[in-house]
C-alpha cells in the first residue's frame, strides 16, 4: 500500500510559487479553459517533471476553475493555491500532479483521500482509479465537493464527511491513501 502525506501548510509556504500569464480581470470563458489547463500543465507541471502521461492528462482535463470560488475562477490555472473558504485551499496544481503520480497508479484501484476539500484532487483520481473514497473533516465542504462531483458526472467518487484519522473501514483495504489535508500528525 502507498501512503502519501504531504502537509500543504508547509509546502505552500516553502514553494515558490510562480504565477501564469492569466491576466487576473479576466475571466475564464468556458471555450477558454482548456487552453489555460494545457498551458498550466506544460508550464507548471511537466517543467517540473511530471511525466506520467495519465496524471497529464487528468491535470488536462480536469475543470480546476470549477473547484474554485466563483471571485477566484480567474486564477484557477494560476501555480498557487487558493482559499476554497473555511481556512483550507485548493492546492496548486503542481502539487497536485506530483502527489498523484507518486502513487504510481495502473488504473485498477481503490483509493482512498484524506481531505477532500472542493473536490479537485479526487477528480483527477476519478479518470486515473477504479474508486476514490474521500473524506473530509469540514461538514460543509463534504457537501459542496460531494454534490459539485455528481453534477460533473465523477461517478466513481464517493465522499464522506467524516475525521480522515478514522479511515473508512467498511471500504478497506484501499490500494493507495492520499494525505491532501494538513494534519497534525499522520493518522
Amino acid at each position: 500500500m502507498v501512503l502519501l502525506y504531504v502537509s500543504l501548510l508547509v509546502l505552500s509556504a516553502s514553494c515558490n510559487a510562480r504565477r501564469d500569464e492569466i491576466h487576473s480581470n479576466a475571466m475564464i470563458q468556458p471555450e477558454d479553459w482548456k487552453k489555460e489547463a494545457e498551458r498550466m500543465v506544460e508550464n507548471q507541471i511537466m517543467a517540473r517533471g511530471v511525466k506520467d502521461p495519465g496524471v497529464l492528462d487528468a491535470m488536462r482535463n480536469t475543470p480546476r476553475h470549477l473547484f474554485v470560488p466563483l471571485n477566484l475562477r480567474n486564477a484557477a490555472f494560476n501555480d498557487s493555491p487558493l482559499p476554497i473558504g473555511y481556512n483550507q485551499t485548493i492546492s496548486q496544481p503542481y502539487i497536485v500532479a506530483l502527489m498523484t503520480e507518486l502513487l504510481e497508479l495502473k488504473g485498477n484501484e481503490k483509493v482512498l483521500e484524506i481531505g477532500t476539500g472542493s473536490g479537485y484532487q479526487a477528480a483527477v483520481l476519478s479518470s486515473l482509479v477504479d474508486t476514490c473514497y474521500s473524506i473530509e473533516v469540514v461538514e460543509e465542504l463534504a457537501g459542496q465537493a460531494s454534490a459539485r462531483l455528481a453534477e460533473l458526472n465523477y461517478d466513481n467518487v464517493v465522499v464522506r464527511w467524516g475525521d480522515g484519522y478514522e479511515g473508512w473501514q467498511e471500504h478497506a483495504p484501499f490500494d493507495a491513501i492520499i494525505i491532501t489535508a494538513a494534519p497534525e500528525e499522520i493518522p
